[in-house]
């Protein structure tokens, strides 16, 4: 792998994310470029491929010339209404008016042409039905469609249409409205999934800032009004001609100054420290920008909750470094798939195991970068250690990170004050 860390991971998840949504659409967004809505067209217009029956009809059937230049009109037009409404929807707002005036449309020529050019044009229906669905609200879409069903079979019964022909095609226009209501509940629920996962990043984020605002507060706070106190008193004993007591007061400041940097260096460096939870809220944006689906195994939430601070950074860093590493190396990966596990050495030492594996193509013959050798040393400072290689299969790329299960020593009674000890040097 290459060095991971020559560019701020969210600028690589940003690039990787933006060059692969060039390409392809996540279900329920909006489009935002012309070369995205270009492909979505291209998609819709797979399923014209069913129009060939009407299409055959007009090669193969006994129509007239007008007939048949009527039959290609209607059919363009048809699919030109189709198009359009694809455009439309894939806007961010959604021009219900003029949505509903293409599907009317839709809906006029398909009861035209079966009526002017025959049965063999009831299929228009299906795409009617399936359009109506798209712009029909949900509590109404069932009885449009058992409308577009009844429609379908009425001009069939007036266009002489065999039996078999007029169920079939009824029955059909119904059901694939029905699958495309089904699929319109199941965009709008992703899309509601990923603003839940962007707001639980956003919660994630926040707790930290909360903590160190919390922390800070506490320990400058306090440290500030004694320090603050013991200065009046020193001004005090040296109005009063008391040297030595004032002497013993800014000693004191001195004591109480240097303590709370100390404490502010603590507070930080663990409001600078990863965290597995903040982590995987991280993770889920990250890969879903880069068109990965991350599958994170249900008792890692709840995972080691007591262990100790250290071991649990280092192991918050090795999901970084995989995550990274997957939006900017795994080529082809679609999955990645983190799940947590506990080993018994054979010296009788319990670790708590962390595994990342991706399925796209691995890491081929190229060496470990400065990313993983970084990685490495981390987790050898807590006394665990760094697997990589294939996944299953010898598919994909897999990291497996190890840290001694301690958990973290519970507090212990508050002993007596001590008198202050003499200043220490500056750190």
């Amino acid at each position: 792998m290459d060095d991971t860390r020559q560019a701020r991971p969210s600028d690589a998840h940003m690039q990787v994310g933006l060059a692969r949504a060039s390409f392809m659409n996540v279900p329920g967004s909006p489009v935002e470029t012309r070369r995205q809505l270009l492909v979505k067209v291209a998609w819709m217009l797979l399923w014209m491929l069913y129009l060939a029956y009407p299409a055959g009809n007009l090669l193969n059937g006994d129509h007239s010339p007008a007939g048949r230049v009527l039959g290609w009109c209607c059919l363009a037009g048809f699919v030109a209404a189709y198009v359009l409404l694809v455009i439309f929807r894939s806007q961010a707002e959604m021009r219900l008016r003029a949505c509903q005036a293409i599907v009317a449309a839709m809906i006029v020529l398909a009861v035209a042409a079966s009526f002017v050019l025959g049965t063999a044009f009831l299929t228009l229906f299906i795409y009617a039905a399936v359009c109506v669905a798209i712009i029909t609200p949900a509590r109404y879409v069932l009885r449009a469609l058992g409308g577009m069903a009844a429609l379908t079979a009425g001009v069939g019964l007036l266009t002489h249409a065999d039996t078999d022909n007029i169920t079939t095609f009824a029955l059909t226009a119904f059901l694939s409205g029905v699958a495309m209501a089904g699929l319109q509940r199941l965009v709008a629920t992703m899309k509601e999934l990923r603003e839940a996962r962007a707001a639980v990043a956003h919660l994630a984020a926040s707790e930290e800032r909360l903590r160190l605002a919390r922390d800070l507060h506490d320990l400058l706070g306090h440290s500030l009004s004694l320090i603050t106190l013991k200065s009046e008193l020193a001004g005090r004993f040296m109005d009063a001609g008391k040297d030595e007591a004032a002497r013993a007061q800014v000693a004191d400041i001195e004591q109480v100054a240097r303590q709370s940097l100390i404490d502010v260096r603590e507070a930080v460096t663990g409001f600078r420290r990863p965290t597995l939870p903040v982590e995987l809220a991280a993770a889920r944006t990250a890969l879903s920008a880069a068109q990965v689906r991350l599958e994170v195994a249900p008792e890692l939430v709840d995972a080691w909750p007591s262990l100790a601070t250290e071991e649990a950074g280092a192991l918050a860093w090795a999901l970084r470094e995989a995550v990274t590493n997957i939006v900017r190396h795994g080529e082809g990966a679609t999955v990645c798939t983190v799940t947590a596990d506990e080993s018994w050495e054979a010296s009788g030492e319990r670790y708590a195991v962390l595994e990342i594996a991706d399925d796209g193509r691995g890491p081929g013959k190229s060496q470990a970068g400065n990313g993983l050798s970084g990685l490495e040393e981390r987790l050898a400072l807590v006394g665990g250690r760094l697997e990589t290689g294939p996944g299953e299969r010898g598919k994909g790329f897999r990291l497996r990170a190890s840290v001694p299960l301690r958990t973290t020593a519970a507090p212990s009674e508050p002993s007596e004050p001590s008198a202050p000890s003499a200043p220490s040097k500056a750190r």
